[in-house]
């Protein structure tokens, strides 16, 4: 078969900080120093943004080559990059402002605090076509929980487990509370006018959920679908694997959109789909693979783990005919393993300190950034 790519981008945050684990923030420093790196309101964290690109094999250098510069740029002040998607050894009490004079960042820590000082990976991915766009938009809300069930990555904060292993999709501050299952574009551009005629929303830009649509001029002009709810991924393969596990699922539905789009097939009203939805990210938050979940067709309780097996299975076909099967590798790994987060308690539980497991992450972050620049260039 043909392939059939759609074009994908990727929104990196990082933390950075001492090798020991505590944050420092540098973020204003980096912006000015180093092309393509902007800042956040609070500079212990900063962002990247990487070109659409439709290969897979063009995607993990693109990943990779901003965070070598990156890398060399805090090797000289003694600084690295640190894992995790809160303040897992930081000082969640302090706001540390990466530019003072900034109105807008006057309002985010007036309004919102250290609950935004985290860190994740947003993955888009190019759809043109809006009734494609609102159909893929349906789907991906509906299961959004599962990709962030396979990503979680933030189980600790001010050096203390918090009882959750995404801290991160708790403590942030979904904006506005309730976002419907959108029913097409018409219905998009005037809820988010609502939004905007009420306050509930400051600008555009302003719909922090889990997954959005995004474009060149929104709510009008849109080319792309934004998952939002992923803690960040440090390892690229794993995120290549979890993004293309988002890609086949989409190119099922698109294949048949009369079996997969939940407006079409579910049991449920598109607000008790949208209920069910949030629901199903607050119940990963919480227990990310251990989680019952509740399937979007009729609403029956469904365990994180079956529910993801029952995916993979579901795409592996098509995954197979354009090669796109071996990237998934890491999932079924995930899904044995456990995630980052499970990882890091399992030590825990063990006996390790906080302060120990997150050294150690910091340190095998490092080696595994190293290992693959080296394997890619003896390939090249």
């Amino acid at each position: 078969m043909t392939r059939e790519y759609l074009l994908k981008g990727f929104e990196v945050e990082l933390f950075t900080g001492l090798a020991t684990g505590e944050h420092v923030g540098v973020s204003a420093d980096v912006s000015k120093d180093l092309a393509g790196f902007v800042k956040e309101p609070d500079q212990r964290n900063l962002e990247y943004i990487t070109a659409p690109i439709r290969k897979y094999e063009c995607l993990k250098e693109a990943l990779l080559t901003p965070r070598r510069r990156l890398r060399e740029w805090l090797a000289v002040r003694q600084l690295t990059l640190l894992p995790g998607s809160t303040l897992s050894l930081g000082n969640s009490a302090q706001f540390e402002r990466s530019e003072p004079s900034n109105p807008y960042h006057d309002l985010i820590e007036a309004t919102y605090g250290t609950r935004v000082v985290t860190t994740s990976i947003h993955i888009n991915l190019g759809i043109a076509d809006l009734p494609r766009l609102f159909s893929a938009l349906r789907l991906v809300r509906c299961e959004a929980a599962l990709f962030l069930s396979l990503s979680a990555s933030s189980p600790f904060l001010d050096g203390r487990p918090t009882g959750a292993h995404s801290q991160r999709w708790l403590q942030f501050p979904l904006t506005p509370k309730k976002v419907p299952l959108f029913l097409n574009h018409a219905h998009y551009v005037h809820w988010l006018e609502d939004q905007l005629a009420n306050g509930s929303m400051w600008n555009e830009r302003h719909l922090w959920t889990s997954v959005r649509p995004n474009g060149p001029s929104r709510p009008h002009d849109l080319n792309r679908l934004e998952l939002r709810i992923c803690d960040c991924i440090t390892n690229c393969d794993l995120l290549l694997a979890i993004t293309a596990l988002l890609e086949l699922r989409l190119l099922k539905l698109f294949q048949d959109p009369d079996q997969l789009d939940p407006l079409k097939v579910s049991r449920l009203s598109a607000v008790e789909l949208a209920d069910l939805s949030d629901m199903n990210d607050s119940a990963a938050a919480q227990d990310s693979l251990d989680a019952t979940l509740h399937s979007w067709l009729d609403g029956k309780p469904i365990l994180c783990r079956e529910w993801l097996y029952n995916l993979l299975e579901n795409v592996t076909p098509l995954a197979k005919d354009i090669e796109m099967f071996h990237l998934l590798a890491p999932i079924q790994s995930v899904l044995d393993q456990g995630n980052q987060a499970m990882k890091w308690l399992k030590k825990h539980s063990l006996g390790d300190s906080v302060e120990d497991v997150v050294q150690e992450s910091i340190a095998e972050m490092e080696v595994e950034e190293i290992a693959t620049t080296k394997s890619e260039a003896i390939l090249g």
